[in-house]
């Protein structure tokens, strides 16, 4: 099995990233094989809504880190996420790329 922890922060060695490297430790004691994702700090574009991961299968977006992101999470088991807490909600950036996986 393997499982895909996406690091939703700019950080790319910060505190997100610690915690899910200790999850990764601890789905390795159990077999499962971890794989840290990190989101980075470049601009993600949002879901436009225009429907054409519907047509295409896939996003209509092919410029920014969610056109990585979408072929690791399909080929992962398990999906675990990590971010950072602004202002009382996770990072925009990791919103703005679940939100087209998700559509697509």
């Amino acid at each position: 099995m393997k499982a895909l922890l996406i690091n939703g922060s700019p950080k790319a060695s910060g505190c997100t990233y610690t915690a899910l490297r200790e999850v990764a430790k601890g789905l390795e004691k159990e077999g499962v094989e971890g794989e840290i994702f990190q989101l980075g700090s470049a601009a993600v574009r949002p879901c436009t809504g225009c429907g054409g991961c519907r047509r295409a299968g896939e996003c209509v977006f092919t410029d920014d880190i969610v056109s990585k992101l979408l072929p690791a999470m399909k080929a992962a088991d398990g999906i675990v996420v990590g971010s950072p807490v602004y202002y009382a909600g996770p990072n925009g950036a990791l919103l703005a790329a679940l939100d087209r996986a998700f559509f697509s």
